[in-house]
């Protein structure tokens, strides 16, 4: 399972979290961005509903899988 790691990071006048290169809303201090990102984090680890997913690939063929309720990242938040 593919970690996740939320940053603090200066942004737009503010501070927000950053995941994977995309950003948060800004926040207007550093601990204010730090609890969104905490609670971001933990809802990452909740169990969801166990799915089934269908897609299309680049080559035209189409896949089916089953997304667990328990397969869940580990997760980080990073000042």
């Amino acid at each position: 399972m593919k970690d996740v790691s939320y940053r603090i990071v200066e942004h737009d006048g503010g501070w927000a979290y950053r995941v994977d290169g995309t950003y948060s809303e800004t926040f207007p201090s550093h601990d204010a961005a730090f609890g969104a990102a905490r609670r971001a984090a933990c809802k990452q680890l909740r169990p969801g509903d166990t799915t089934g997913i269908v897609g299309e690939d680049d080559t035209g063929h189409w896949h089916a899988e089953l997304s667990r309720a328990s397969d869940r990242p580990q997760t980080e938040v990073i000042r």
